[in-house]
C-alpha cells in the first residue's frame, strides 16, 4: 500500500537534514533520513515511500545509483534531488535517469513543500485516466484536451504546461516555477521567462477560442494562477 505522505531525504549534512525533518513532520509529512547511499538501501528495502528528496553527494558514493532503484522498485515515487548550483550536470544526469524535479542550495522550506505537493498532484494525475477542471477535460496517457467535449490540438509544450497548471490548481506559480519545471520536463535548459511567456500565450490564445473561460490569470510581477470553478 502506497504511503502518500511519507518522505525519504537521503541527505548527509546533519543540520540540514534535522532543519528539513523537523519542517516536514511540522506539515504533516511522515520523514526518515539516511545520511548514506547504504542506509538509503536498507530504508528503500524495508518502505515505500510517496517521495524521496535526494542529495547527490554522499559520503560513500553518489546520489545518483539510486534513482534507478527507487523507480525499479516503485514508479510513482517521485524523487526530487536537492543539489548545490555547481551540479548541473549531475541535475541532468539525474533527470535522464528518472528523477522528477530538483532544487538547488539553499532553499526556502515553503518552496520544498510547495514542490512536494505538485509533485504529487502531479504523480497522481498522470495515474489518472482523465481529469475535469471547469469545461476542461484532460487525458494524461494521450496527451489529449476536450473544452466543451470538442478535441482541442495543443503541442507537446503547451500539454505540459496546462498539466502543470491544472495539477497547481489555484496556486501562484512565478516565472522561474514553471521555467525550471520545463527545464526539468524536457531536459532543456533554455526556458527562458520569455520563452514561457510565449508558450503560455498561445496556449491562452487556443483555449480561448475553443470557448474556454480565462482559467489561466496573470499575476502582476510575480506569475501566473490557473483558477477554475
Amino acid at each position: 500500500m502506497h504511503n502518500r505522505n511519507k518522505i525519504l531525504l537521503i541527505e548527509d549534512q546533519q543540520s540540514l537534514a534535522n532543519d528539513v525533518s523537523k519542517y516536514l513532520t511540522e506539515n504533516n509529512y511522515s520523514c526518515q533520513h539516511a545520511p548514506t547511499i547504504k542506509k538509503a538501501r536498507n530504508f528503500l528495502q524495508k518502505n515505500s515511500y510517496n517521495t524521496v528528496l535526494l542529495d547527490l553527494g554522499l559520503p560513500d558514493g553518489d546520489g545518483l545509483s539510486l534513482i534507478r532503484l527507487i523507480k525499479e522498485k516503485d514508479p510513482s515515487c517521485g524523487v526530487i534531488i536537492i543539489s548545490a548550483k555547481d551540479a548541473l550536470d549531475k541535475k541532468v544526469e539525474g533527470l535522464e535517469l528518472g528523477a522528477d524535479d530538483y532544487l538547488t542550495k539553499p532553499f526556502f522550506m515553503p518552496e520544498l513543500n510547495a514542490r512536494i505537493k505538485s509533485l504529487i498532484r502531479r504523480l497522481n494525475f498522470e495515474g489518472n485516466n482523465e481529469i475535469i477542471a471547469g469545461v476542461l477535460k484532460v487525458v494524461p496517457d494521450q496527451m489529449r484536451l476536450y473544452v466543451n467535449k470538442n478535441e482541442v490540438e495543443l503541442t507537446n509544450t503547451e500539454f505540459n504546461l496546462l498539466l502543470y497548471f491544472v495539477s497547481n490548481k489555484n496556486r501562484v506559480l512565478s516565472k522561474t516555477n514553471l521555467a525550471e519545471y520545463m527545464s526539468s520536463k524536457y531536459f532543456d535548459y533554455g526556458f527562458s521567462n520569455d520563452v514561457i511567456y510565449g508558450h503560455i500565450k498561445n496556449l491562452k490564445k487556443k483555449l480561448d477560442n475553443a470557448g474556454s473561460p480565462e482559467y489561466i490569470k496573470n499575476v502582476y510581477g510575480v506569475g501566473y494562477k490557473f483558477i477554475s470553478e
